[in-house]
Formats: structure tokens, sequence, C-alpha cells
């Protein structure tokens, strides 16, 4: 390539955004960050690969732009980047849409519209969250984990109605970015603004969206900023020049720039990558009408070495995800911002203003460890009643909304881990006791205070682990209909569908009654204390039946029980005895007014509510 100016160069692009930009009556103005090139030149099927033919002018901060009249939406190109005697082909860090994650850019015009879509996304205490990963999902071969081809948004859309029916109502879709080859879980992103081509691409995503949205169902995309690739990166050395044969302009090329996953932290220090993932967020938020984003691996971002040492601290990181989290909240308020950061920091989730880095919540690594602990422990001596209650009355600055409780997640499921049913009872992983007890953590997650989540197939007991070629097998929601009959009642019952069940959906827990002995324990749910639209439950975590287990209840009456988990409708071979109501009679226990003599299965969980709720003054 010559670096030679040409008489009839385009002209620099007035456009301000990077990348690809169509527009209907001018042709396509490029725009690429490149400080240390010599020259640039956008080729494409617009100009047969000609390095010659469109020369970039430069800017005065290191960008490189001009405006091509004959390019337009599929078109497909690449920048001619020259740097002393090299020519460097790469693609646009900002491509919409790529032929795949080694291959060209192609002209996007993802200028959607969604001005029909009115939908509103759940409040927080009322979501429902269903993690999913488009490849393994719904591909068109089910069962079959030969000759794997993953599947796509279209195929993906085909079970909203599904996950409708259950109650779902928001999915956190993994990470759908391109990356390299078709099948990955997806945190390996080689392009972080366009969309796998083997899902869809961006015209797959949309239609998603529009279809989750049609069916009540919030969509949260999952966005990975503590590294970019390894494999495919274009970005890597991206204008030819790297500080000690590290990654170039878009990296740390000290020793920052090391994480799991290779040296290919961002440094988040210059403002042009700091702008390229603040753009990226806005882009999925106002492109693509998404409701909500969860960052991977936030420790990584903050901190050197992913833990909370104030002394490896990375300010810089720090900074950008609480400027990002402070703009979000300032334009769009009614979007979760989630965080992935499972080293217990209640910073994360506090407000800017207060210091925090703003985030709407985060997953729990404390309740999905005690919790899987507390049921996969093979005998009931080891599971430890006090540990469980201290687990489910918490959260992040007294406020249990900033946490997501969960069992199973794709880093749950996966690297060593298995399903809940598979740990519990690898030759049986859907019999008796793996049933059980794995629905036993899962009463918890939707009866505990903070936003439940599930992962894809846990409802119908999808067995083994996670991996990236096995798809859900389908024919389990037949064979565990039961399971997912469970999963639908408790999620129903979480958001108190049918108004028997409001203190579900507070905040507030009051555990007033654990036996370590005997392994049982016993809460109340509601919104405060004076509330009186309480849920009480009662948990077995041990194999033995009771007639006449005594638990303190705050009101007199008739308690009708809403939920069994040991019902004969859940599991042919579940034996919880038939029990439709309790009364509670006055006498002190527990620390509460009345009580009552339940019926309690093992590994069972019972819910009681009133129907009669008498006028009580608040206090």
């Amino acid at each position: 390539m010559t670096t030679k100016r040409s008489k009839t160069a385009a002209p620099q692009s007035c456009h301000p955004d990077s990348g690809a930009i169509p527009s209907p009556k001018n042709g396509t103005a490029f725009r690429v960050w490149a400080p240390n090139a010599d020259g640039v030149a956008v080729v494409g099927t617009f100009n047969d690969w000609d390095e010659t033919a469109n020369p970039l002018q430069p800017e005065t901060d290191g960008h490189w732009s001009a405006t091509v009249p004959q390019a337009g939406p599929g078109d497909e190109y690449r920048f001619i980047i020259q740097h002393g005697d090299e020519a460097l082909s790469r693609i646009d860090p900002y491509a919409r849409e790529v032929t795949h994650s080694a291959g060209n850019g192609v002209i996007c015009d993802c200028a959607f519209d969604f001005s029909d879509d009115t939908f509103q996304a759940p409040p927080l205490h009322q979501l429902i969250i269903y993690e999913m990963h488009i490849g393994t999902f719904n591909p068109r071969k089910q069962g079959s984990r030969e000759g794997f081809k993953p599947g796509g948004f279209k195929d993906a859309v085909r079970k909203l109605g599904y996950l409708q029916r259950l109650g779902i109502n928001a999915v956190e879709l993994m990470p759908v970015m391109e990356f390299p080859t078709d099948i990955s879980w997806g945190y390996n992103p080689a392009l972080l603004f366009a969309i796998e081509s083997a899902y869809g691409g961006p015209h797959g995503l949309h239609t998603f969206v529009k279809e989750a949205h049609k069916r009540g169902i919030a969509v949260i995309l999952d966005v990975v900023y503590n590294h970019f690739g390894p494999g495919d990166l274009s970005l890597w050395q991206f204008d030819g020049w790297s500080g000690g044969g590290r990654g170039g302009i878009y990296f740390f090329n000290d020793e920052r720039a090391h994480t799991p996953w290779g040296d290919t932290r961002p440094d988040y220090s210059r403002v042009e990558v700091r702008s390229f993932i603040r753009n990226n967020v806005f882009y999925w938020l106002e492109n693509f009408n998404v409701d909500g984003l969860r960052w991977d691996a936030t420790n990584w971002i903050r901190n050197l070495d992913g833990g909370n040492d104030p002394g490896r601290g990375l300010p810089e990181g720090w900074n950008l995800i609480r400027e990002i989290n402070y703009e979000v909240g300032a334009r769009y308020p009614s979007k979760f911002i989630l965080a992935e950061d499972m080293q217990r920091n209640g910073q994360l989730t506090l407000p800017v203003q207060a210091g925090g880095a703003g985030f709407t919540a985060q997953w729990s690594a404390d309740f999905v460890h005690t919790v899987r602990s507390g049921i996969i422990t093979p005998n009931d001596a080891g599971r430890d009643m006090d540990t469980i209650a201290a687990v489910l009355s918490g959260g992040f600055n007294s406020d249990s909304l900033q946490r997501i409780i969960y069992t199973e997640s794709h880093d749950e499921v996966a690297d060593g881990k298995a399903r809940v049913p598979f740990e519990i009872n690898p030759a049986d992983a859907d019999g008796w006791s793996a049933r059980k007890r794995s629905t036993l953590g899962a009463c918890l997650v939707f009866t505990a205070p903070g936003i439940p989540m599930i992962f894809q197939g846990q409802e119908f007991l999808q067995d083994e682990w996670f991996r990236d070629t096995d798809p859900l097998d389908w024919k389990f929601t037949r064979k565990h209909k039961g399971i997912t009959r469970l999963y639908h009642d408790l999620i129903h019952l979480r958001k108190n569908c049918a108004g028997t069940t409001p203190g579900l959906t507070g905040s507030t827990i009051i555990i007033h009654h654990i036996n370590n002995l005997d392994k049982v324990i016993a809460f109340l749910r509601g919104e405060h204390e004076a509330v009186i639209d309480f849920v009480a439950v009662a948990a077995n975590f041990a194999n033995r039946s009771w007639d006449d287990y005594v638990i303190g209840l705050p009101r007199p009456g008739s308690w009708k029980v809403r939920f069994n988990s040991g019902d004969t409708q859940y599991g042919k071979d579940f034996e919880s005895p038939p029990l439709k109501q309790v009364t509670a009679v006055p006498g002190e226990y527990d620390g509460l007014p009345c009580h009552a003599s339940l019926s309690l299965g093992p590994y069972s969980v019972i819910l009681l509510s009133q129907d009669e709720r008498p006028d009580v003054e608040e206090s």
C-alpha cells in the first residue's frame, strides 16, 4: 500500500461515530482509531479490494476517516493499516456485523425500529431470571452430541412460549458477541460490536428481543470487558505498535495486562479504550433495546488479581465501571446492570454517589456455595442449619434485592462441577434422592429474599454438566414433567400470581426456627415486620418424615398449604402426607404468639399463608 495522498481521496468523514456508518444519501462514513499508523485505507466489495482506491484522512487525535459514496449495507470491508513497511489487514473494531470472527466486516444498517415495542421490564422484586446459552438451548438437532450444530436466535424464539408458561420474565443470555468458530461459551469475544454470525447476527438478536418482549420477557445480555479474545483478535497490535510485544493500543502493555485469559486486559486508562467499552454498553441498550447487562468477572476489571486487596486495585477499571453505571442510571434508570464479581464486595452495589460501583445487583457467591454444599453433602449430619439460616437472610448493604440467588449457573455446572442432581448422585441423577434434594435447593432459591435465577434445563433435571456442544434434551420435560411443574408452581408463588403469597415478593425474612439436631428450619417472609401478609416456610433437610412437627406462627387461625414439594404431583415416589391446611392456636412457640403442627416429608418444603388477613394497625 502506498501512503501517498490521492488527489481524488474521499473527504474526511464528518460523522462522529467509529466504524462503518451507512447513510441513505451519502454512502458510508468510515472512521477508525489507529494513532501509530502511517496511512489507512478501506477496502471491500465496493472497490474490488483495491488498497489505493479509498484512503482515509488523518484527524488530529489518532483517528482516520473518510466517506465512501459507493459503499452501502451488505458490502464487506476491512481496513488496511500501513505501519512502517507493514501493511496490516484488520477487521473494524466497531464492525456491527462480520462474515465470521476472522473474516470481513459487513456494513450493517443496525438502526433497528423498536417504536412498536411497549414492553416494560418487571420490577426487581418480581424478577425471575433464566440463564440461557443460545447455542445449546434449542438447536435443531435435538438430544444428540454427535455432529453438533449450534442453535440460533430463531431456534430460541420457538421456546419463548414455554418460558412464558413456566413463569420466566427475564432471560440472561450468555455472551453473543462474535467469537472464534461457531461453538463457544461466549466469554472469548473476538469482536465486541458484532453478533455471533452462527446465531443469526444483529438481525437475529433484534428479532429475539422483540419476540421476548411480546411474551413479557426481559432480555439481559452478558458482556465481557475484563479481557478481550484471546483468539481471532483483530484488536491485537491493531495499528502495528506494541509495548514489549504485548497487545498494543487496546491493551495494557505492562504487568497490568495479565488476566487468567492471557495478557489481554484492556487499557482502561486510554480515553479511546474507555470510549470503546462505554459505546459498547450503550450499543446494546439503545440499538437492541435490551433490558439490562450482566458484566462478567468485574473483579478482574477493578483488581489486578481479581480480589479485594486495595493494594492491588486497578483504579482505572474501577472508575470506568462507575462512570458508565452512573451514566446508564441517569439515562435509563429502569435498566438492570448486574455484576458477576463473586468476591462478597458490597461496594459493587452501592450507588456511585455513595462511593460504590452503581450496579443494580450482583451474583451471590455466599448463597450458591452455601446452599449447594447444604444439599450436596451426602450425610444429613453434615448439614448445618445455622449456616443455611445465615445465608438465607444475607444480602448486600442490608438490601436483599442487591443479590441474585441460585444453585446452578454456567460456572457452577462446568469446569469440574456438575448439575446439582448429578453432584448428589452421579450414578442415579434422576433418582429419588437427587430429585428431592435438588428441588429442596430450588425451594430456597424461590422463597429466600433476593432475585431468583435458574440455569437452562435446571427445571427439567438436565443431566451431567454444561458443555457448549451438549444441547438441552427437551425429552426431559416429559420424563420429569413433575419437576417442571414444581418449578412452575414455585415461580408463580414467588411472583404472587394468585394473590396468596405476597410475602414472597417482600424483602423481610424472619428465621424463627432452627433445629440443627433434626435438620429443620422455618422462617417468615414479608415486606417488613409490621405487614400481616406473611408467608411461612418450613424446610426439612433430613431423610425422615414428621406427622406432627411444631413451628411457631404469628397469628391464630387457618393457614393454607400453598405448596408442598413432597406432593406426589411432583414425583410419583414422593411421599409427603397430604396436607391442605393447618390450624394455628395461641401459645408462644419459637418466639411467636401461636403455633401449629405440620406433616413434613423428607427433604421437603412447605409454604403456608392465610386467606383471612385481619386489619392490623402498623407500628
